[in-house]
């Protein structure tokens, strides 16, 4: 099945209740399921290129994290955080992975993080009873370089608004340059699947312009305490994980992702040349990468 099918699913925070958009790929029966979860600003819509190519073996779940794309906004902004997002995903993988018309209920999933969504996945995949079988990590780690953090913290929260979809494609284009090379079909999709029409007919980007408060209420302090948090977690993992660095990443550094590699779950490390934070997936190189540790 070649083409995804939309569906969502009820989640809840401390705050209230809000829905998780999600597409799904290949077939429903499947019990065999790779959940694919994007960065900070991005969308389940990134990794089309990767469903297509694998929802032959998996049933391939891309959901637009709370606050992005087709998924509902949170009515408190601070709760727009890591364990927020694991809770989310514990109730999506529930519901993707329940028997369906007679077939049999998924094993636990496979997981591809990219960013945010490896910082997400790497949580759950320490956690006693994880649904996580497999875990890939692209271009993230526990330890978050605090100038990119900040660079990140303050693209987010800029109201940018554009007066037509070239203008708006143009500006996606300059702030993501460190995805590396793509022709400017490529371009013109990773644009298209972060920018909405608003109803004055200017376009901005599709996601809560809240997201970027967490971030400017991080502390020193607090980010020390993440750090070590994360380190904890990382190195509870016990699956088969798979570690991908962009080459000219500034947010996993090199060191860093050679220091993954000799403790936790000992990854594999692999590291894309010519590209920076962080690779997309959508070449074929790159796609043989994920093709060749999900499938063996």
């Amino acid at each position: 099945m070649l083409e995804p099918r939309l569906n969502s699913v009820q989640c809840s925070s401390p705050a209230g209740l809000h829905r998780v958009a999600y597409k799904e790929w290949g077939d429903p029966s499947n019990p065999r399921v790779l959940l694919c979860v994007h960065g900070v600003t991005r969308v389940g819509d990134d990794f089309d290129h990767l469903a297509r190519a694998l929802c032959a073996h998996y049933r391939v779940v891309c959901p637009d994290v709370v606050g992005r794309g087709r998924s509902g906004r949170l009515r408190d902004p601070a709760y727009y955080t890591v364990p927020q997002y694991v809770n989310d995903m514990v109730t999506l993988i529930a519901r993707v992975t329940a028997p369906r018309d007679g077939a049999r209920a998924a094993d636990g999933v496979s997981w591809f993080g990219t960013s945010m969504g490896g910082l997400i996945g790497m949580v759950l995949a320490s956690l006693e009873d994880t649904p996580i079988r497999k875990l890939l990590l692209n271009d993230i780690g526990p330890v978050l370089d605090r100038t990119a953090m900040a660079r990140i913290g303050e693209y987010i929260g800029q109201d940018v608004r554009f007066p037509s979809f070239e203008a708006g494609a143009a500006y996606v284009k300059a702030v993501s340059a460190s995805f590396g090379p793509h022709s400017d079909d490529e371009w013109t999709k990773l644009a298209a699947d972060v920018l909405r029409r608003g109803d004055d007919g200017q376009w901005a980007r599709h996601y809560d312009l809240c997201l970027a408060q967490p971030f400017c209420a991080i502390t020193p302090e607090r980010a020390d305490q993440d750090e070590s948090a994360l380190w904890d977690a990382y190195d509870a993992i016990r699956c088969p994980t798979l570690l991908v660095r962009g080459e000219h990443s500034d947010l996993l550094s090199r060191a860093t992702a050679e220091q993954m590699a000799a403790r936790g779950p000992h990854p594999r490390l692999v590291e894309i040349a010519g590209v920076g934070h962080a690779p997309t997936f959508v070449h074929a190189s790159q796609i043989a990468i994920a093709r060749d540790f999900l499938l063996n």
